[in-house]
């Protein structure tokens, strides 16, 4: 009989104990994510960079044709 009780509480704890587990480790994973949403990895500063660069040679190249179009005519 004190057996089974000592298993059934051995598993009950077992569950509180992942939980309390949880709980302790959620500050620090939210303020991780803060952190990572509130700076930029090189990564996306590189990414970012690389589509603005994009995106004003295409509006050089818009300019350049409506500027032939206009001289041809």
């Amino acid at each position: 009989m004190r057996t089974l009780i000592l298993l059934t509480a051995a598993l009950a704890l077992g569950g509180c104990v992942r939980t309390v587990g949880s709980i302790v480790t959620a500050p620090v994973k939210v303020v991780s994510q803060g952190a990572d949403w509130a700076t930029t990895s090189q990564d996306e500063a590189d990414r970012n960079r690389g589509r603005e660069i994009r995106k004003q040679k295409e509006k050089e190249a818009r300019e350049r044709r409506k500027r032939e179009r206009n001289q041809a005519d």
